[in-house]
């Protein structure tokens, strides 16, 4: 008969759902999407040079940090991101999808940095900013918020509707088929 300890062993493990902050702990989730935010300088790499990438996309390469590595080895096809100006913006102008998963950031020759691909979705109509973010109660908790340097962050699905309410974007309207590019 087996040890208390090795009967619990055992046991198979029951799978749950996991979004975002929770995928970045656990990279090989059972199902998603998760939502991301991307935060770039518009000098550097705008959001209209993004929509110019049409459905191929482009690499989020350049990023130094292993919180926001992390993030993007945790992301899996179709995700979605807010696009973010940083910089005199500080805004959230765009939707974007991952449209390739975690590959060795053609920068970085030390091998140790990893990128995703990702394409422009559409527009936020009115884009939303951090002010408007930081006076929304509901978007306490955010990382944009919280940790405002870090460049890749997790959303969760409630704050993720959030800003999409607060800039006139329906979230249903993104679904898989209706996306724009």
């Amino acid at each position: 008969m087996p040890h208390k300890n090795q009967e619990a062993r055992l046991m198979p493990k029951k799978s749950k759902t996991l979004t975002g902050p929770e995928r970045a702990e656990n990279p090989n989730p059972k199902s998603g999407p998760a939502y991301w935010l991307f935060k770039t300088e518009p000098d550097a790499h705008s959001w209209e040079k993004q929509k110019s990438r049409g459905k191929k996309g482009e690499p989020w390469d350049g990023v130094r940090n292993f919180v926001a590595r992390n993030n993007m080895k945790a992301m899996q096809l179709d995700d979605l991101g807010f696009f973010y100006h940083t910089g005199e913006d500080k805004e959230i102008v765009g939707i974007v999808e991952v449209c390739a998963t975690a590959h060795p950031d053609p920068k970085d020759d030390t091998g140790i940095w990893k990128c995703v691909d990702v394409r422009a979705v559409c527009d936020m109509p009115q884009p939303v900013t951090l002010a408007a973010a930081k006076a929304n109660p509901k978007l306490s908790n955010m990382a944009l918020v919280r940790t405002a340097r870090l460049s890749v962050q997790p959303v969760t699905p409630e704050e993720w509707k959030e800003v999409c309410r607060m800039g006139g974007l329906d979230p249903k309207t993104l679904g898989t088929g209706s996306r724009q590019n």
